[in-house]
């Protein structure tokens, strides 16, 4: 590289001469600014020093000189200064948004106590139950909103009034929403889900019924290759039920399983249960699985996972054709809430809940009025 030292009136002139003399691929090495004063230092005389080069031989040879030493000196220290900055900012980030969820929840509180204060004490068990349910706060306000105008109005209200206007409520918000089982309309019964779900054996109960009360003949797909127990589960099942089971490793294994079961009624495809909160797992998925018209889908989730975490895999296939939800394990949680939250949040309605781990008994084909006895439970019953 050959390079040289220009000092100029200024930080312009300066480059004026690099180019003039180096070229358009010349290099800043660094540069600074040189005081000198004159007159017993009354009088300062400011001038701009640059160090530049330029590359005279390809690939270039390893600078030895002492300005060699000093050009990777600052490009470590840029490479040193610059992640600083970026960790600088990463922490800053992750500092805002811990302060704005705790602000969130703050006003959550405050929201809480002083909705919790301005009620009627014959309202305030029920708006506590709505809480233990883990109903969400705006469904919370709004019912707590109607009970108030109620008592208000008639300077009183009772258990049962109060438990038939949040019923009402729930009704409204829930009836526009497809609540019911298997439709029959569609050949292939596409089951999603994260893994831990229960969405095998939710399949088999599926199945079970649509043997037993329906008399379908039916068949199975399974995409799920990463667990050698969940086929040798299916087969179970499907021995059983007197039906074939097709194991598919990619799109040609699918398409060669659909084409072996065009005699059939009904086929159910179980999918392999994955960390669905990663996109990457949804979209080998999409490269698996034909969701054409003569398909629908239903994605399972478990009522003992976190809210939060099951909004992350309900958006992770928002892409995707689903036609309403199943849940899971009623039996081994005590709060019920979070199901119509999601209802209502993503318009989806509910095709089933299993409450247990009999096939075929624990499920419960969805329904309106159903769901809205389990939405009054335990002392409001």
């Amino acid at each position: 590289m050959k390079m040289k030292k220009y000092t100029a009136p200024s930080i312009a002139e300066a480059m004026k001469q690099v180019r003039a003399e180096l070229g358009e691929d010349a290099v800043i090495i660094y540069s600074k600014v040189v005081v000198t004063k004159k007159l017993f230092g009354l009088i300062k005389h400011k001038t701009f020093e640059v160090l530049a080069g330029v590359d005279t031989i390809e690939p270039p040879t390893p600078i030895v000189s002492e300005y060699g030493h000093v050009q990777n000196q600052l490009l470590q220290s840029a490479a040193v200064s610059n992640n600083n900055v970026h960790k600088e900012q990463e922490s800053a980030s992750i500092e805002l948004k811990e302060e704005i969820a705790s602000l969130k929840e703050m006003l959550q509180t405050l929201k809480k106590e002083a909705l919790q204060s301005s009620l009627p004490e014959e309202l305030q068990p029920f708006i506590e139950y709505l809480r233990r349910q883990e109903l969400n706060e705006e469904l919370i306000t709004t019912i707590s909103d109607e009970l108030f105008a109620h008592y208000k109005k008639y300077n009183g209200i009772s258990n049962e009034e109060i438990v038939e206007i949040a019923t009402n409520l729930l009704r409204e918000k829930l009836s526009s929403l497809p609540i019911s089982g298997l439709s029959y309309k569609k050949k292939y019964v596409n089951v999603l889900g994260p893994t831990g779900v229960g969405k095998t054996t939710t399949i088999a109960k599926m199945a079970a019924r649509s043997v037993l009360e329906k008399k379908k003949k039916i068949g199975f797909i399974t995409t799920d290759t990463y667990r050698i127990a969940a086929i040798e589960q299916l087969k179970t099942y499907a021995n059983l039920l007197q039906a074939p089971v097709e194991i598919v490793y990619n799109f040609n294994d699918y398409k060669e399983a659909i084409e072996k079961f065009a005699h059939l009624d009904l086929v159910f495809i179980d999918t392999a249960g994955r960390n669905y909160k990663e996109v990457k797992y949804v979209n080998e998925l999409k490269k698996l699985i034909s969701f054409d018209d003569d398909i629908e889908s239903y994605l399972v989730l478990s009522l003992t996972a976190k809210e939060q975490d099951m909004e992350s895999i309900i958006e992770q296939f928002s892409e995707m054709p689903i036609e309403k939800f199943i849940f899971t394990k009623l039996d081994e949680t005590n709060t019920i809430g979070t199901m119509y939250n999601l209802m209502i949040k993503y318009n989806k309605g509910l095709a089933y809940y299993t409450n247990g781990q009999e096939v075929p008994e624990d499920i419960e084909e969805a329904t309106l009025e159903k769901l809205l006895e389990l939405f009054i439970q335990g002392e409001f019953k």
